[in-house]
């Protein structure tokens, strides 16, 4: 059995800060559990044509971290994925992954967690889990779809070994990642049938490179990093934010941007209605892109949005009876959300986490569960943005964790669990004020589950990080052996 203070599941973005946020901390003894051979998350799973963020650059990566060479106003898939090489290696993190190591299980037990993965048992006092809301693939079972001959996959799980140049191409969903790669896989394909079930609202994306003189400036002058990263951090805390709060003018304004978007781009009435959403602005995620409407324009290009009764050999059928032909069918549909913790099961004093979170999944400030000591969670219930970057939260959540493991030592205690009446309080709090947002005009989505929005925070970054940097610890029981 391996023994560590701390073991660390997932090395996304959150898996890299909190060990080097641990590692400042003067807390070496971690380790970080990965299942891919590879570090990165959702950055190096997420291969597809045309993958990028829909986060300026600026704003997506760490504050302590500034990147003067982002290439990109809105960075793509591959330099993001190497600012995270890069930064793992500069904090001599290499050392503590453990690669192609799935966790299957953990249990609080004796005082300890014992973390399970199919090459044996680690021991720890602390369990942090990285792993994020979106690493889940969501994949629809059609019926007839074990029979079709072409090419199948999930736009997550890329095979760039299938050529679609000269192929009949069908892409089923039309959310985040289909935006990105529909206009590239327009570009080359003999044709394009993109499946629809739900229109989504979209904000233009002039993405462009950054100047020769922008990147020197950038990083010559820390200044000016700053500046614009805060006024970035403005926009979105103050403008996008109070909209999916209810206030009328951001809402105005944000609604005059969207229909503005699909107004300039797509000029066929029939075509602008089926991309014309009958929900609220916000109440599901906002999509950013500036090349989806015109890929959707092309001759090559259409978009079904009947509902897909099955699938044969070499035919997508829909339920009025339309047979598209295609050769590759690719699955752009998401992830699972909820429940958290899917894959794994995780118990803790006296039950799991899916008998605890049955009614829905919550935890006090998204990162700790009562009757789960020493389980700490980063981008947790209840922690998910729709205006902001998630590494404003992340860093957070690494600070705050750092700060309680601190303090246990410091005060020769061994383990700390949220009180229950805390954790309620908590939650009752928060979803009274998301049942007043925009989140909850709809009645399904992937923030819900059975009706609960479980994934995403009800406030600003600023009022979740101010929370954060307040002590908490009445909420808290501590304990020693």
């Amino acid at each position: 059995m391996n023994k560590h203070k701390i073991v660390i599941i997932g090395s996304g973005f959150s898996g890299i800060c909190i060990g080097i946020k641990l590692k400042k901390a003067g807390i070496h003894d971690f380790i970080i559990l990965e299942k891919a051979s590879k570090l990165g998350g959702t950055w190096r799973e997420n291969s597809y044509p045309g993958a990028e963020c829909d986060i300026p650059s600026a704003l997506y990566s760490y504050s302590f971290e500034p990147n003067p060479e982002w290439k990109h106003v809105w960075s793509k898939r591959e330099q993001i994925f190497q600012y995270q090489l890069d930064v793992a290696n500069k904090y001599n993190l290499m050392p503590h992954f453990r690669f192609e190591q799935t966790v299957k299980s953990a249990e609080w037990k004796g005082k300890q967690w014992l973390i399970q993965t199919q090459s044996g048992t680690h021991e720890a006092q602390h369990f942090i889990s990285a792993i994020g809301q979106l690493h889940e693939l969501s994949t629809p079972q059609f019926k007839g779809s074990d029979k079709f001959n072409g090419h199948q996959f999930h736009a997550a799980k890329w095979d760039h070994s299938v050529d679609l140049s000269d192929k009949r191409v069908s892409v089923i969903g039309a959310a985040a990642s289909a935006v990105q790669l529909i206009p590239e896989v327009a570009k080359i394909a003999k044709h394009l049938t993109v499946f629809q079930r739900t229109p989504n609202w979209m904000m233009e994306k002039p993405n462009r490179s950054y100047t020769r003189f922008e990147r020197w400036l950038s990083a010559t002058v820390p200044f000016f990093n700053k500046l614009y990263r805060g006024l970035l951090y403005l926009l979105a805390d103050g403008v996008l934010y109070p909209a999916l709060k209810g206030n009328k003018v951001a809402a105005w304004f944000v609604k005059f941007k969207v229909k503005r978007n699909l107004n300039k781009h797509i000029k066929d009435p029939v075509l602008k209605s089926k991309l014309t959403p009958d929900y609220a602005i916000g109440a599901k995620r906002i999509l950013f892109s500036h090349t989806f409407y015109n890929a959707l324009s092309r001759s090559n290009v259409d978009l079904q949005t009947e509902p897909i009764s099955g699938i044969d050999a070499n035919s997508i059928h829909t339920e009025t009876g339309q047979c598209i032909e295609t050769d590759v069918i690719v699955y752009a549909t998401g992830f699972i959300t909820n429940p958290f913790f899917k894959s794994i099961e995780v118990k803790g004093e006296s039950q799991t986490l899916a008998q605890a979170w049955k009614n829905g999944a919550q935890a006090y400030l998204g990162m700790h569960t009562n009757g789960f000591p020493n389980l700490h969670m980063m981008y947790g219930p209840n922690t998910n943005l729709g205006h902001n970057s998630i590494i404003i939260m992340i860093e957070a959540q690494a600070n705050y964790i750092c700060k309680i493991i601190r303090q246990l030592d410091k005060q020769g205690q061994s383990s700390v669990d949220v009180k229950h009446e805390a954790e309620c309080a908590y939650n009752a709090e928060v979803q009274d004020r998301l049942n007043r947002m925009v989140f909850s005009a709809i009645e399904t989505s992937w923030y819900m589950d059975n009706g609960k929005i479980t994934n995403n925070w009800a406030g600003s970054t600023w009022e979740y990080r101010r929370r954060l940097d307040a002590s908490h610890s009445s909420a808290y029981n501590f304990s020693h052996d």
